[in-house]
């Protein structure tokens, strides 16, 4: 046999392929021990957003545990796009499960959260207020050479949309109540756990876990988390599988946290979800900067950008994970 036989094959966007009946499989089989021996639940409470992530995982809580132990929480608020509520119903309908609707809009407005907000947005834009919309994004400048700046897009009543430079302060203001959606909507899923006795599920696939693109003691908080294994391109390989409706499967990411349209990729990541799954899977793998650019039809400059990108993130996310830091450690006897 020639030596050339034993060459490895050429690294192709079809690495991150899997077999959706056994991968479905396996994590209902894992998930039904998690919540029913080791946390000692009856059913699993998620929030339904009516995103790609929290509809695999509503069908794999219903795989696991059946639709009549499975609760979703529909929670809108004054900047939720109309359309996410909508489909979170379409995907409740979809796997048979049961929903509430918790507007938390009152919560976040007694807590001070658009207030905050509003008053660090006019810190940069004076005229901002009732009316207009707003978002932030990353620099794509910037962002092409594997670097983070923020920058404030705001829209006025008349349509007209301008971009400003985010000085350290008002950012950290504005993420900060941005960020109060998130833990609000936590503390409904776990009254609603509490309440039930069921445990709560996470919703976060290995890009966002993986790299930090989650609220801590928010949306990063949960009992299980049964797709932080699977890259975002294999959760849509499952999604096809289990049926979520197309409108849901052809929908672009988004934070819904904004009142303007926002993708994942001009919040956070370097690239799209899928080039981000590649580059995070080479990384790991040793796989060449060459091979992964040919995978992934960008430049081999473009492809140490997004490495650089995940090498920082992936300290973020260390922060984020780690638990509470006590002065010694406490064993358990």
């Amino acid at each position: 046999m020639r030596p050339d036989s034993y060459a490895v094959p050429p690294f192709t966007r079809d690495a991150l392929a899997l077999d959706p009946a056994y991968e479905i499989a396996r994590i209902a089989g894992s998930l039904t021990g998690q919540v029913r021996r080791r946390l000692k639940k009856r059913g699993i409470v998620l929030g339904l957003s009516g995103g790609i992530d929290s509809s695999v995982t509503a069908g794999l809580a219903v795989a696991a545990l059946g639709a009549d132990r499975v609760l979703g929480v529909l929670m809108p608020e004054r900047d939720s796009d109309p359309e996410s509520l909508r489909l979170g119903r379409l995907v409740a309908e979809r796997f048979g499960i049961e929903t509430v609707v918790e507007d938390i809009a009152p919560m976040l407005d007694a807590a001070g959260c658009y207030a905050r907000r509003d008053a660090a947005i006019r810190e940069i834009v004076p005229a901002f207020g009732p009316g207009w919309g707003c978002k932030v994004v990353l620099d794509p400048d910037f962002r092409a050479r594997g670097y983070n700046l923020s920058s404030l897009v705001v829209r006025s009543p008349e349509g007209v949309e301008s971009r400003h430079r985010l000085p350290l302060a008002p950012y950290q203001a504005i993420i900060a109540a941005a960020n109060m959606k998130q833990r609000t909507r936590k503390q409904l899923e776990y009254y609603h756990a509490d309440r039930l006795n069921y445990a709560v599920a996470g919703t976060p696939n290995r890009l966002e876990y993986e790299l930090g693109f989650f609220v801590k003691n928010g949306d990063g908080a949960a009992d299980v988390k049964p797709i932080a294994h699977l890259y975002k391109t294999q959760v849509y390989q499952l999604a096809a599988y289990l049926g979520v409706p197309d409108e849901i499967r052809s929908r672009p990411p988004t934070t819904d946290t904004w009142s303007m349209p926002q993708s994942q990729e001009e919040f956070y990541f370097a690239a799209d979800t899928a080039t981000m799954d590649l580059c995070l899977y080479a990384l790991d793998a040793r796989v060449p900067a060459e091979q992964v650019a040919a995978a992934a039809q960008i430049t081999v400059a473009q492809v140490e950008a997004v490495w650089r990108d995940i090498a920082g993130k992936r300290k973020v996310a260390s922060v984020l994970l780690a638990p509470p830091i006590t002065v010694e450690p406490l064993v358990r006897t």
